[in-house]
């Protein structure tokens, strides 16, 4: 069966997740892309914005999208929580997506990704940014200098045979999602719940991959990632770990 073919039959049980904020520069051009590389999945926007314009251009476009604006800044990971919860009442979704609103993780990787994911009967595929044949493009070098130190620190503390930690650009199992929304979400609400699922899942047995991916430094719009931000993920990574020497 072909990419194409295989795209189609699994179309309607894919849900994903697309955390914002501030996002009104780029989430209109992700969803309509999205839209051409799978056909009527079911998208929930998770907006952290305190305005109203991402939520306007949706409705202006008329975009077939669950948006849902939270009012204030409580973290991409607990936006992923929180879609993943309101996805998972819906019976037919059986492949749950999650991906930045920003370009970094390009949709036209989706086609490729679902079936990789599928084919290998998976519970967790990510895209990283450190395989052979991935590229990170328009990142200074201090940014990168971080990532792979970061991503270092993680796989020495918690002993994960993955590449990479910190990349949002993700397919789960709706087994792997339901275990996520009872376990997960517990260490912080930023990027450190990346690190933590991926860990409640490794410990567990689930079947985690990895598969090469382009990173594109966002274009349109401002980072979210500060330096408090980093503090608290690291203080994070350093709880898994003390929490991982525990059990």
């Amino acid at each position: 069966m072909s990419n194409i073919q295989n795209i189609r039959k699994l179309k309607k049980s894919i849900g994903i997740v697309i955390p914002a904020y501030n996002e009104e520069k780029n989430i209109i051009k992700l969803i309509k892309n999205i839209k051409k590389k799978i056909k009527n999945p079911s998208i929930f926007v998770v907006d952290d914005s305190n305005n109203k314009k991402t939520q306007h251009l949706i409705k202006k476009n008329k975009l077939k999208v669950n948006y849902i604006n939270r009012g204030k800044k409580l973290g991409r990971g607990s936006a992923v929580i929180f879609g993943f919860k309101k996805l998972i009442k819906i019976k037919k979704i059986k492949i749950f997506v999650e991906m930045d609103a920003d370009f970094s993780h390009n949709p036209s990787e989706l086609p490729r990704n679902i079936n990789f994911f599928h084919r290998n009967s998976l519970d967790l595929l990510i895209g990283s940014r450190y395989l052979k044949n991935s590229k990170i493009i328009n990142w200074s070098l201090s940014r990168r200098i971080f990532s792979v130190l970061a991503n270092y620190l993680a796989k020495s503390l918690l002993q994960v045979p993955i590449s990479d930690f910190t990349n949002g650009y993700r397919i789960y199992s709706k087994r792997a999602v339901h275990r996520i929304i009872k376990n997960c979400g517990k260490i912080g609400d930023g990027f450190i719940i990346l690190s933590e699922i991926l860990l409640e899942l490794h410990t567990n047995q689930f079947k985690i991959k990895e598969i090469e991916s382009v990173f594109i430094n966002r274009r349109r719009g401002e980072s979210s990632v500060n330096f408090k931000l980093i503090l608290v993920s690291l203080l994070g990574l350093i709880k898994l770990y003390i929490n991982k020497r525990k059990n």
